[in-house]
């Protein structure tokens, strides 16, 4: 069996228990080195054999998880964040498929979730914005023309852009070209919930000089939306006196 887990975002107390029960009932962990935080692999049993994913191809990967299969032993696919965002993992599974080897996926909290934490912020402000977009700029992997950041600029809704830390110059640009206000509020996350975690305010005009002032790259999540202030939004209608729920009267 293989558990496809994710790992959260860099504090070894955000896995979720689930994960954290799976990743001690593993014989063999395949992680993402580059990502996930090696404190996580303390949770496995002693002689649980541990595999860098960083140093592997796709081919070798599979070929651990089938070698595994074939012992009667457990699986668990360590990926960052949650493994549906940015994960690669629908790839793994199609192999797994072919090859008739069962999994299942956890969960786990990705990104822009642990920004908005590190910032206490809410993407959702009734009068500002009820859409959250996550997406990513093109780089070696290619980005639908109909998803370009233009397009989903035009909405000005709030929006997390992952893998584009190295692009910040070129995105902040095609989100003004695309709607986005040059004042619009933004925010530069490095490595949220790791110990060595900055965040940053700025402006959509400001994100490049704020990530050359402070020499930030890559591990980036960029923010941006009126949202990321938190102003000039109304309150919830649910739980407003005058407004009914089936769990509540509404109070004249």
């Amino acid at each position: 069996m293989v558990y496809f887990v994710g790992a959260g975002t860099g504090a070894v107390d955000l896995i979720t228990v689930r994960g954290m029960r799976l990743l001690g009932q593993a014989d063999v962990i395949i992680y993402a080195g580059s990502l996930v935080n090696p404190e996580l692999l303390t949770y496995a049993k002693k002689d649980c054999q541990f595999h860098n994913s960083a140093k592997l191809t796709l081919e070798e990967v599979i070929q651990i998880m089938c070698r595994t299969e074939e012992e009667k032993k457990v699986t668990v696919r360590l990926h960052t964040g949650d493994p549906s965002i940015y994960g690669a993992v629908r790839e793994q599974m199609d192999e797994l498929d072919k090859r008739g080897i069962s999994y299942e996926s956890c969960p786990g909290v990705s990104a822009c979730f642990s920004a908005a934490a590190s910032l206490n912020l809410e993407y959702t402000l009734p009068g500002v914005s009820q859409s959250l977009i996550i997406t990513r700029m093109a780089g070696r992997t290619d980005v639908p023309e109909k998803e370009s950041i233009e397009s989903f600029a035009a909405h000005q809704a709030s929006m997390a852009v992952y893998l584009s830390a190295g692009m910040i110059q070129e995105l902040s640009r095609r989100l003004i070209m695309g709607g986005y206000e040059k004042t619009t509020p933004a925010a530069l996350v490095y490595k949220a919930t790791w110990e060595e975690e900055e965040a940053y305010l700025c402006t959509v005009e400001t994100l490049y000089e704020v990530s050359v002032k402070y020499g930030i790259t890559k591990t980036a999540l960029i923010l941006v939306g009126d949202a990321v202030v938190h102003q000039n939004y109304r309150k919830s209608r649910l739980y407003a006196s005058d407004f009914s729920t089936g769990f509540r009267k509404k109070k004249e």
